[in-house]
Order: structure tokens, then sequence, then C-alpha cells
């Protein structure tokens, strides 16, 4: 399996990210002009984890994403469903409790962690409702969620722009760089096909969150989405 559809069966998916696992960081370093380090910064603030709280890190890939939450002195858990991206994360940062789990059925209790957050994963979830509904299950009353997410450009002529990069520019340089070229074609097809900010904050409302709010990165290009667990 070399690429997953729009219908995002897990087992395609997972299989996809097994075959990109060696150098997703890099090819994601290139795609995105440098842009991804920025936004897990924002993302780092926005979770603004704190010593000993504990944060789950979903669709963490190889852990890069969990480096930030680790350094603030909170117990992060990395977890993805692709095996293969949890090995070389294990290979690369081996202190780190890395956890394979589906995000619709998360292998933890009722009201453990302080904060979840997902960046650049959700859209390759199946079931997006209940991946929400499984985030704010597993957080304490009280707690947080951080969603970081490429979304929908703001300004018209940009968004023109960006969605014929997406779909012409892209996959050429990953066929460049990337060790599986044609998954990215799935992940340029699946951004153009995610919710804009709005309707994504509606979601999280009806999965249960409060006080949803979101904010833009690089012009709409990505969005941050926050939101609370009723205490």
């Amino acid at each position: 399996m070399t690429r997953a559809s729009l219908n995002k069966q897990p087992h395609e998916v997972a299989s996809m990210f097994d075959d990109v696992a060696e150098r997703y960081d890099l090819t994601n370093d290139v795609l995105s002009l440098g842009q991804d380090r920025r936004w897990r910064k924002e993302v780092a603030k926005a979770v603004d984890a704190r010593p000993a709280q504990k944060v789950l890190d979903l669709a963490a890939g190889t852990a890069t994403s969990s480096l930030p939450f680790a350094r603030t002195g909170a117990y992060v858990v990395p977890c993805d469903f692709s095996l293969g991206m949890l090995r070389v994360g294990k290979q690369r940062h081996p202190w780190l409790p890395l956890t394979a789990g589906d995000a619709t059925k998360l292998p933890f209790k009722d009201d453990t962690f302080d904060a979840v957050t997902i960046s650049f994963g959700l859209r390759n979830v199946q079931d997006t409702d209940s991946a929400l509904r499984e985030m704010h299950r597993v957080t304490r009353p009280g707690g947080r969620v951080v969603i970081c997410e490429f979304s929908h450009p703001t300004w018209t002529p940009f968004r023109t722009v960006y969605t014929e990069y997406l779909m012409r520019a892209l996959p050429p340089v990953a066929r460049a760089v990337s060790s599986n070229p044609d998954a990215y074609v799935y992940l340029a097809e699946s951004i153009r096909a995610w919710p804009d900010q709005p309707a994504l904050a509606e979601r999280l409302r009806k999965a249960g969150w409060e006080q949803v709010a979101w904010r833009n990165l690089t012009g709409g290009v990505v969005a941050l989405h926050r939101g609370f667990k009723q205490p």
C-alpha cells in the first residue's frame, strides 16, 4: 500500500506513514519551507505544559512534536497508530514512553491528562468526531485540548496560489525528498477536503469542549484550535 484514500481506512493510513517514517521530519521541513518549526513553537505555547503535568501528544509520529513538552518538565506520552513511526521515534528518543494507539479508541483511562494535543494528524483519522470525544474523555476536568491542523487561508488570492502549490508543486517536491511521494498526494488531497476554521470549532463544541477558539498561523494555512473540559 503506497498511499491512502480519502475514506481514510486506518490500516491504509498507518501503512502509508510506516513507509515515510525515516524521512518524514525532513520532508515536512522542506515542503513547509521551514514553517513547521514555527508552527510547533506556537503549539508548545498554546499547550503551555508545566512541570509534572501529563500531556498526551497524539499523532506524534517520531515524537519530534513531543520534545518541547518534555523540556518543560511535563510527563509527555507520544501516541501514534503507525508502528513504523513509533520504531523510528524510539530509536531517536528512547527515553520517551511512545505508545501505540488509535485516536478513536485511546488506551487510557478517563480524566488522565492535563492537556491533549494533536498536530497535523486529526484530518488523517477516519472518524474525526469520535477522536474529539475520546480526547475529551481522557482529559481531566479543567484540562485543555490544542489542535494544530492545516486549514483554509483567509485571503482569497493567496488561497488560490496555495491550492495550486498543494496539488501541483507539492508532489514533485515530495518525489525529490520523500521515500514515498505518493503519500504526499493523499496529504494534499486531505488538506483540501478538510473543514474550515469555524466548522472545526463547531465539531469541538459538539464533542463537549467549551471556550472553543482558534487563531490562524501563516494566513490561515494552519489554524490552532483550543478548548477546555468543564471543571
